[in-house]
């Protein structure tokens, strides 16, 4: 099979399952340091021994690239397709296979650790009719945040991606995740914000503000009119490698009623580490009227599986698919964005 695409794979599965990020990065390494080579120079190089000697080929991905030049599946990567065959979450398959889409995903040009085009194409496998490309915003510097003029220069990608797969029924969104600052103000110009298909606004510094002080934040930040999704609203880690984190303090019943007021939907992350918002919270954004979207916050391509999480949360908490705005077709999505 074709080596490169064996190293993404791998890295795909690995991603899913929520392996070390230096051990997902060998095998995407791998596949970028693979890929200019000519197929009987590496099959060459593979065989001679070259190939192991080269920066950023390690023993592992050595022995993947030198059995796919051989025509065979590599071990390592079917023992990962047979240990991935399971569901990662329970419950929610009904929902899960209503969904058409995920509005919230970061690539490298952020914190994410894949290139645009290989988010595009996992969520292509993965049977999404359509991505947005959600990179962060310039004040979130830590996340390496888009200034406007690399957002501009985001856009061209996006279009160009869609160039090649407009005839693949795969629609890449331009969006962003922008930070609601601390008077409430969107983290980018105004006429940015109207260029994209997508704005997925969350707070993400200052976190422990009392409650008073992060409501206030919040309802500006909704009701600015280029809020169409907002994003992980308690900010609360509940496991995984960066520890735990408290969800913030706000008054629930108002934020909520302030989205459903402005057509703002309310997400369900599906980052195992977030599980935001909590189950009570979303009861409260049912009985106000909101609309929700399952969005898996995917960093990597393999996270982007990461809606069977989402999807079993909603189910479990009653929400029906037609306030889910991702179980919509992509035209309805950018007509209620743009009227949102």
């Amino acid at each position: 099979m074709d080596a490169v695409a064996a190293l993404n794979e791998i890295a795909f599965w690995l991603e899913r399952e929520r392996a070390a990020t230096f051990k997902v990065q060998a095998f995407r390494k791998a596949a970028g340091i693979i890929a200019d080579l000519e197929p009987a120079e590496l099959e060459a190089r593979a065989h001679d021994g070259r190939l192991k000697r080269m920066k950023g080929i390690g023993d592992r991905t050595y022995e993947v690239i030198r059995q796919a030049v051989n025509g065979e599946v590599p071990d390592y990567l079917e023992d990962l397709r047979q240990r991935s065959t399971g569901t990662l979450a329970q419950g929610g398959n009904e929902l899960l296979s209503s969904l058409r889409g995920d509005l919230h995903s970061h690539s490298d040009w952020s914190d994410g650790g894949s290139p645009i085009s290989l988010m595009a194409e996992a969520a292509q496998v993965l049977g999404r009719e359509y991505l947005a490309l959600t990179d962060h915003s310039p004040n979130l510097k830590v996340a390496n945040g888009l200034s406007a003029e690399r957002l501009t220069e985001q856009l061209d990608v996006v279009a160009a991606i869609n160039a090649g797969t407009g005839k693949n029924g795969f629609t890449l969104l331009a969006g962003i995740e922008v930070d609601i600052l601390e008077n409430g103000e969107l983290d980018q110009a105004p006429e940015m914000l109207d260029r994209l298909d997508i704005v997925v606004a969350s707070v993400h510094s200052k976190l422990r503000s009392d409650r008073s002080t992060m409501t206030r934040r919040m309802l500006a930040g909704i009701r600015d009119p280029h809020t169409n999704v907002l994003g992980h609203c308690t900010g609360r880690l509940v496991e995984g490698s960066r520890g735990t984190r408290p969800q913030s303090e706000f008054d629930a019943k108002k934020v909520f009623a302030a989205c459903a007021e402005n057509n703002v939907a309310v997400e369900i992350n599906s980052r195992p580490e977030r599980q935001d918002p909590p189950d009570d919270l979303i009861q409260l954004a049912l009985d106000a009227g909101c609309l929700f979207s399952i969005d898996s916050d995917a960093h990597a391509p393999g996270q982007l599986d990461f809606l069977q999480y989402g999807a079993a949360r909603a189910a479990s908490n009653g929400v029906p698919a037609e306030r889910i705005i991702t179980t919509w077709p992509l035209d309805r999505v950018l007509e209620w964005a743009r009227t949102a």
